[in-house]
């Protein structure tokens, strides 16, 4: 599986777009943003769902501290008031049970997830509670590595775009995104690095 962001890709997307060539010489090749693939990854993500990357960190740190290994049977034993001390929603210690409740059962099975198509994945992921376009965009792109998600539910990315291109819309972002295949997750990383790095939030 070759990762992501690689010089040939790179090359590639440049005679795509010079808009990434001015972004790396500003910034540089964009990071590369990988995790495992499994159950913990996951969980990380849907923490991640409409909150601050480090406020979601420091409550999957703080989770992760208080069990005793990081599995489905750890968390599926956790009361309303120990995930509360955890700092974890109300809603998000529901999705957080589902997705326990479909791996201890084996409805859904992560360790197979990366022989199937896209689409079989994404149709895996999200009949779990919780799980939507953007918890499986993410994990397609930094856990499996597949090469060509456009994330186009994630705020980040479509301001970027709004900052780069003259486009308005989510709708206008995602008819642009044609142009970047099959790299598409590259240039998501693109634009998150221009995104964070504009910030100062690398």
């Amino acid at each position: 599986m070759q990762a992501i962001v690689n010089k040939a890709d790179i090359c590639e997307l440049f005679q795509k777009d010079a808009v990434f060539i001015m972004i790396d010489k500003q910034y540089g090749n964009p990071p590369r943003w990988t995790r495992a693939e499994g159950f913990e990854s996951l969980c990380q993500i849907i923490l991640e769902q409409q909150v601050s990357l480090a406020s979601a960190k420091a409550h999957f740190n703080k989770l992760k501290a208080y069990i005793r290994e990081f599995s489905p049977e750890e968390i599926l034993k956790l009361s309303d008031i120990e995930m509360r001390n955890c700092q974890i929603s109300r809603q998000k210690a529901v999705y957080l049970r589902s997705l326990s409740n479909a791996v201890r059962t084996k409805n859904l099975e992560l360790d197979r997830l990366n022989a199937l198509s896209e689409e079989e994945i994404r149709e895996a992921l999200t009949e779990i509670k919780g799980i939507g376009k953007w918890t499986s965009d993410i994990y397609l792109m930094f856990c499996l590595q597949r090469k060509d998600i456009f994330p186009s539910g994630d705020i980040a990315v479509i301001r970027a775009i709004n900052e780069l291109y003259s486009v308005k819309t989510k709708d206008e972002a995602i008819e642009l995104s044609s142009r970047w295949k099959p790299l598409r997750s590259l240039a998501s990383y693109y634009f998150w690095h221009f995104y964070l790095s504009r910030r100062n939030r690398i």
